[in-house]
């Protein structure tokens, strides 16, 4: 199954009706977010139900900043090689879509799919514009069209739509939520399966998501955020880390290169995974 470079519609839509499912526990779902073929590996072997990618994750690691500058086919390239790693389910960061029109976007779903993942973030902000966001009525027409795509395949594909209201704004909170919630809900009716708030760590503002939202809610946590225990408590239905784990190792790699330059010495390497149980991973791709 991890071999094979096609994956039928009905082995696809099994995936995506699994995803969709685990949106619904208990118990929460938690979506460590990968950025290669080796970190979705290790997240699957330790026991997650379902991974995420990160697209800023992807793009530094492919030499591009976050933000859609990485190219879609870079991208897509990329969930790809992940998706044929792992038996699991695989949700798809793809940023604002890769495309302005509700038709631009409906294809890059179309393409996520044909990349084995069964899942895709669609994000509401405009990097680099005047406006920060784009228009509620386009973004639901975005919705909209990546929905009616994938029902005419006959795939469950979970639509996780993002707003970054709490992230880009500077507001009173009130009026912030306010503003989340309407474009949730608005993402809610359009066929959006989860909303995602980036930029929220607040208990109580979390609680009012929760409640007042027409959907399961998507938290992205950070080393100052409540823990997954309490986002359970809640009632958030989706955990994920973004970049989180990708910077992390990136942090590891920058004190790795820090010891070899300042006294070449190998201490770094005392933990490390045995070869033997790094090429283990990726047996089952090499057997079939």
């Amino acid at each position: 199954m991890h071999a094979t470079s096609y994956v039928s519609n009905d082995a696809l839509a099994a995936k995506a009706v699994r995803l969709r499912e685990l949106h619904h526990g208990p118990p929460i779902l938690v979506l460590p977010n990968a950025w290669d073929a080796a970190s979705a590996r290790i997240f699957e072997a330790t026991g997650f139900d379902a991974i995420a990618t990160t697209s800023g994750g992807i793009a530094n690691a492919c030499g591009f900043p976050d933000g859609e500058y990485i190219s879609r086919k870079e991208m897509l390239d990329a969930v790809r090689r992940i998706t044929r790693a792992v038996g699991i389910p695989v949700t798809a960061d793809m940023e604002a879509g890769y495309g302005i029109t509700p038709e631009a976007v409906a294809e890059t779903a179309r393409l996520t799919i044909k990349a084995g993942a069964v899942g895709m973030n669609l994000e509401d902000s405009v990097r680099g514009k005047q406006q920060p966001f784009f228009d509620l009525s386009l973004q639901v027409e975005k919705i909209k069209a990546v929905r009616e795509a994938m029902d005419a395949l006959n795939i469950p594909f979970v639509i996780n739509a993002r707003t970054d209201v709490f992230l880009r704004l500077r507001d009173e909170p009130n009026k912030l939520l306010k503003q989340a919630l309407e474009r949730g809900n608005a993402y809610a009716a359009a066929g959006a399966d989860c909303i995602f708030v980036m930029g929220v760590s607040d208990k109580q503002i979390i609680t009012d998501l929760v409640r007042e939202l027409n959907a399961p809610i998507n938290i992205v946590v950070g080393v100052n955020s409540p823990t997954i225990a309490e986002l359970e408590t809640l009632g958030v239905a989706r955990v994920t880390f973004g970049t989180l784990p990708f910077r992390t190792t990136m942090s590891l790699t920058e004190q790795i290169a820090k010891e070899i330059k300042a006294s070449g010495t190998y201490t770094f390497g005392r933990d490390a995974m045995p070869h033997q149980t790094a090429n283990g991973y990726f047996e089952k791709v090499a057997n079939g």
